[in-house]
């Protein structure tokens, strides 16, 4: 098959091996796939990798990978001991992690269980869902990617007395602001530098855009939150402040950490950004505040269903994230035009 391969740090397109599925898996042909932060963050960080003792991330430079984790693909072959429940021929999507002989493996950041960057990869059956849905593959495949902040979002479950402070206004953020916004949650408060990406946020749902260049985001949330100095001091005298919730979508160095600094009093912060590289944070400060983090995690299962269903029937439309498509020659430049955050918030794969 063809596929776009890392090795030795670089992209490019070649012919490789087919796939062969093993016990309980499927062969599938990648029909779309998006390109993730996550996927430059896997081939700019070999330590991040290194580090993962679980094994279900391994970037070895010297080995063949096929990246690509959020795909829309449709069923080719059912490999032995499988329920062939899923005919041959079915559009299909999956939390992107394949179950393997030797663990369980990250679909696209591991040798064992290649990407949708090729024509053909593999699935576990027990994960995999059908896509009901008549809308392209290029749309349905970003419902990996939205499954991360809806997911976060649902496990924040906000109260009325809390509004929400969405820092970066990438993927992750812009899926968190849609599920705040349909869980009925506001007024929803977007952060980000590019005037493009905070226009999509709007599109997604936020209430509240703030260019970090011309004023901090606290004070804005606290403009929000409190409104006048005369219903400020009417909350304080009734012991009613707002709570702040923040949404860190960014996963740069320092930005957790100016957060920390930051935020109110006991505000809860859900960090989903993780920078590969690591981080410093002032714990001293975070403690003196009483404020709560919560690290990422990933979706579970049921959250990721639900998000794919939201994709799939277009009850949540995801078309402001979306920009163009590329084939398999152009995705070494498309990763490069992903680094960009003045382009689309997604650039699809179709091989």
């Amino acid at each position: 098959m063809r596929a776009a391969v890392l090795r030795g740090g670089t992209v490019q397109a070649r012919v490789i091996d087919d796939p062969v599925p093993g016990p309980g898996q499927l062969l599938v042909r990648s029909l779309a796939c998006g390109i993730c932060a996550s996927d430059l963050h896997f081939m700019d960080h070999l330590e991040a990798g290194a580090d993962d003792d679980s094994g279900m991330s391994t970037y070895d430079r010297d080995v063949d990978i096929v990246m690509g984790h959020e795909y829309c693909a449709e069923v080719v072959d059912h490999g032995p001991g499988t329920e062939r429940r899923i005919p041959v021929g079915t559009r299909v999507s999956s939390l992107p992690v394949l179950s393997t002989a030797t663990g369980r493996r990250i679909i696209g950041q591991n040798p064992e269980s290649p990407g949708g960057f090729g024509e053909y990869f593999l699935l576990d059956e027990s994960l995999t869902r059908v896509a009901v849905s008549e809308l392209p593959s290029e749309i349905v495949c970003v419902a990996d990617a939205i499954s991360v902040g809806w997911s976060a979002a649902s496990r924040a479950q906000l109260t009325t007395k809390e509004v929400p402070l969405v820092i970066g206004c990438g993927a992750i953020a812009l899926s968190a602001i849609a599920q705040l916004r349909r869980l009925g949650v506001g007024p929803i408060i977007a952060v980000d530098f590019v005037a493009s990406r905070r226009a999509t946020a709007l599109a997604m749902g936020a209430d509240v855009v703030i260019d970090p260049a011309e004023i901090s985001p606290y004070q804005a949330w606290r403009e929000v939150a409190y409104g006048s100095t005369e219903s400020m001091r009417e909350m304080m005298a009734t012991a009613s402040l707002p709570g702040c919730v923040v949404f860190e979508c960014v996963g740069v160095p320092g930005v957790l950490d100016s957060i920390i600094k930051g935020c109110e009093r006991g505000t809860r912060i859900f960090s989903l950004g993780g920078p590969p590289e690591g981080d410093h944070l002032h714990t001293l400060t975070a403690k003196r505040k009483g404020l709560n983090i919560q690290f990422g995690g990933g979706p579970s299962l049921q959250h990721w269903d639900e998000a794919f269903e939201a994709v799939c029937s277009g009850s949540l439309d995801v078309t402001p994230m979306l920009g163009r498509t590329v084939g398999l020659d152009e995705v070494a430049a498309a990763l490069d035009a992903s680094r960009d955050a003045n382009g689309p918030v997604r650039i699809v794969v179709v091989p």
